[in-house]
C-alpha cells in the first residue's frame, strides 16, 4: 500500500512539473506572439514611415520592455517570486487589488499560488505600493504599473527615493523637491501613574 501511494505522488509530482513546464513555455509563447494578434487583419500595413509603422514600433518598445522588467526581476530576486509566471501573474493581483477589483485579483490569485509562488510577496508589494498612493495619478497612462513593478522589485521601496530620483533638475526648485518629506511625529503616549 506504500509503494502504491509513494507511485502515485511521485507520478503527481512528474505530473506537476511538466505542467509547470508547459505553461511557462506557453506564458512565454503568449508574450510573444501577443503583439501580432493585436493587429488588425482588414487593413493593409503600411510600411511607408506613416503613423502605422510608428504604432508598430510602439508596440515593438513596449514588448521590449515587458521582456526587460521580467529579465530585471529574475536577475534582483532570489527564488519564485523571479520567475516570469510568478512575476505577471503577480503584479497583475497587485494592480486589481489597488483597483478594489477583489474577485477578479482572487482568481488571479488562485492562479499564482498554483504555479507555486510566493503569497508573502504580493501582500509586501501591496503594503509598498499604499506608500505610494499618493504619487499614483491615474491619469498618468503606467503610473500605476510602473509603481506597482518598483514594489514587486523592491517590496521596502520608499516614495522619498523615488521622487529625489524622479525630480526635474531644470525647475529652481529642484533641491527643496529632492528633499525628503518630514516624517510624521509618533502618537504622544498617556503618562504613567
Amino acid at each position: 500500500m506504500l509503494q502504491l501511494r509513494t507511485t502515485i505522488l511521485r507520478h503527481l509530482a512528474l505530473r506537476h512539473l511538466a505542467v509547470r513546464h508547459l505553461a511557462i513555455a506557453g506564458l512565454a509563447f503568449l508574450l510573444t506572439i501577443g503583439p501580432g494578434f493585436a493587429q488588425s487583419g482588414d487593413k493593409p500595413q503600411d510600411q511607408s514611415g506613416k503613423p502605422g509603422s510608428a504604432n508598430q514600433n510602439d508596440v515593438a518598445k513596449d514588448s521590449q520592455r515587458k521582456v526587460d522588467e521580467f529579465a530585471e526581476a529574475a536577475q534582483v530576486l532570489n527564488g519564485p517570486a523571479g520567475n516570469p509566471e510568478c512575476v505577471w501573474l503577480g503584479r497583475r493581483v497587485v494592480q486589481l487589488m489597488y483597483r478594489d477589483d477583489l474577485d477578479t485579483a482572487f482568481r488571479h490569485l488562485d492562479l499564482y499560488d498554483r504555479f507555486g509562488c510566493p503569497g508573502g510577496h504580493v501582500q509586501a508589494a501591496f503594503r509598498c505600493l499604499t506608500r505610494f498612493l499618493p504619487e499614483i495619478d491615474d491619469k498618468v497612462q503606467k503610473s500605476l504599473s510602473d509603481h506597482v513593478h518598483v514594489c514587486w522589485i523592491n517590496p521596502a521601496a520608499q516614495p522619498q527615493a523615488t521622487a529625489a530620483a524622479a525630480a526635474p533638475t531644470t525647475s529652481g526648485n529642484a533641491a527643496a523637491a529632492a528633499s525628503p518629506a518630514p516624517q510624521p511625529s509618533a502618537p504622544p503616549q498617556p503618562a504613567a501613574k
